[in-house]
């Protein structure tokens, strides 16, 4: 049974995560739109029912199918080693783990903060099944989840397509095509019914970089926008990646950063999440 947050208020400057890291707490945050789980302060796992889980990534990368997953599942036992069965049982390798692991942990962040304490429990000692597979501190997360909202921040006129079905511009009335095979894929996959988080659900991938690019694809006259919203026009010359077109007045460069858990100094992390950035940035 979950148990509400202790009536201490932290202070205006300090998040929830930061307050439970400092306290080495172990056990499940529950917000209104995620959960995150925490061994001695750091997170290892985090879900958020708009983001794909890592289930849904692997099985559309044909990795893990569904009825392998739930055998992990009902295999991880009290130890919670669910990942371990996933590698023991060779249907990953431990560094596919480790990427994918990473990749889903930070989109659920990314959509289940900033947490509330009048909206958050605790349950003290509850542990996910998957079990450790890398631990971030609380501050990395936070430092990376507000880069990402920075990045669509940039985007902000196209906001309205976060929500809205997507719906390509027929081809001859769109503008350029676009630059990179993720964004294709999203094209090809919309159908006019299907919102972002939907698609993103889809294709298995990320449900944030869907919102960044559904947002270029936007600026970039190649969905259409809500009826009621008004949008600036394309500026000629913006490029689907940001860049600006040979002859044209330069134009913001949207690019995946590379978050502060760079700063870590294990090495197995910076490299993966340079990994996962340059996999964002151009597949």
């Amino acid at each position: 049974m979950a148990l509400p947050l202790p009536p201490r208020t932290p202070p205006a400057s300090a998040g929830l995560l930061e307050r439970f890291a400092a306290e080495g707490v172990t056990g499940v945050l529950r917000g209104p739109h995620g959960s995150f789980y925490l061994l001695d302060g750091a997170v290892y796992c985090a879900e958020a029912a708009t983001a794909p889980g890592l289930d849904v990534r692997l099985a559309a990368a044909g990795k893990v199918p569904s009825h392998r997953w739930q055998n992990a599942v009902e295999t991880a036992g009290p130890d919670h080693r669910g990942g371990q069965f996933l590698v023991r049982e060779g249907w990953l390798t431990q560094g596919e783990l480790e990427i994918c692991h990473l990749g889903a942990l930070l989109d659920a962040a990314f959509f289940a903060l900033p947490l509330r304490p009048e909206t958050t429990s605790f349950t003290p000692g509850t542990a996910h099944w998957l079990g450790v597979v890398r631990r971030i501190s609380a501050a990395a997360l936070q430092r990376a989840t507000a880069r990402r909202r920075a990045l669509l921040d940039r985007l902000r006129p196209w906001e309205a397509a976060d929500t809205s079905p997507v719906v390509p511009v027929p081809p001859g009335r769109s503008g350029p095509s676009p630059t990179t095979g993720r964004q294709r894929r999203l094209l090809a996959r919309a159908d006019g019914r299907h919102t972002p988080t939907e698609l993103a659900r889809a294709l298995g991938q990320s449900a944030f970089v869907t919102l960044l690019d559904i947002r270029r694809l936007a600026a970039a006259g190649l969905i259409r926008m809500p009826p009621a919203t008004a949008l600036p026009r394309r500026r000629p010359g913006a490029c689907l990646d940001g860049r600006p077109a040979p002859g044209s007045r330069p134009t913001p460069t949207w690019q995946l950063p590379v978050p502060d858990i760079l700063s870590t100094a294990d090495p197995d992390i910076a490299l993966l999440i340079r990994l996962r950035t340059a996999l964002e940035e151009n597949l």
